[in-house]
């Protein structure tokens, strides 16, 4: 059951919608790229010594499953994310997995949580999107049992990660309309700046914050790369609507884009 807020009606649109199908689309492709922050939020579940955990932003559950796994059968992990028919393809997975994971579709910045159920809050590039992100943080503050942990993973600047642009600065001429990646927006870069997502926690009252910089190789293999781009971010919505001449123009300019990132037989 959803309980998205007026206040996030962008991204729920876009999350139960095309967003959604897309992800579900890639889904595989995607677990395969991001492993290892996979293993990472499983790391700090374990090491914190966690038995609740919430998942926010959980998509089609893949770190809650790996959560689950760490926490055995005496722990609970709940995913929650704003879209609907990704949470239903995570129920599938846990179930085919025989996971002991719940998952929950609602907005995590409105939805109300028990109060002080969860000992450690989660984030695999999930927390970028709220419209109101201190509000967000602490409704996830108030779910959290007083000490407990928050562990968020986000995407540092565009500069830092010139993979996650190639397809759009590839495809600019020849798209236009392709929307800008504007600062401070929520979106995928929204967290790039360490010292507004300190500012943002400490509002919603967090305490002790750092951050770490963290590299991880991430990698597909290269004959799913049409998959990827005709899908994932910008490009992928917008050659959803393109007309065939344009669609095949833009991937061809894109999978050029892409050559210095191939490395053998994966991208």
């Amino acid at each position: 059951m959803s309980n998205t807020h007026p206040a996030n009606a962008d991204m729920a649109e876009l999350w139960n919608g095309p967003g959604a199908h897309s992800w579900i689309q890639a889904q595989a492709l995607l677990d395969r790229a991001f492993l290892g922050f996979e293993t990472l939020l499983g790391d700090i579940a374990a090491e914190a010594g966690a038995r609740t955990v919430l998942d926010v932003g959980c998509g089609t559950g893949a770190t809650t499953r790996a959560i689950a796994r760490r926490l055995g059968p005496d722990g609970r992990a709940l995913g929650v994310d704003i879209s609907a028919p990704m949470i239903d393809r995570a129920i599938e997975l846990g179930a085919a997995e025989g996971s002991g994971a719940n998952f929950l579709a609602g907005d995590a910045q409105t939805h109300v949580f028990e109060p002080a159920r969860f000992d450690l809050v989660v984030s695999r590039f999930g927390v970028m999107f709220f419209s109101d992100p201190v509000g967000a943080f602490a409704n996830l503050r108030g779910a959290a049992r007083p000490g407990s942990g928050l562990a968020i993973l986000s995407w540092r600047s565009p500069a830092e990660n010139p993979f996650m642009t190639a397809a759009e600065r590839a495809a600019a001429p020849l798209l236009p309309d392709l929307p800008p990646r504007l600062p401070g927006k929520a979106g995928q870069f929204a967290f790039a700046d360490q010292s507004h997502v300190h500012a943002l926690l400490e509002g919603a009252g967090w305490k002790d914050v750092r951050s770490e910089a963290i590299d991880m190789a991430c990698a597909f293999p290269a004959d799913a790369l049409d998959t990827y781009l005709s899908l994932m971010g910008p490009v992928g919505q917008m050659l959803a609507k393109a007309e065939p001449d344009l669609r095949q123009r833009v991937m061809d300019a894109v999978r050029a884009a892409f050559a210095p990132f191939q490395s053998g037989s994966d991208i």
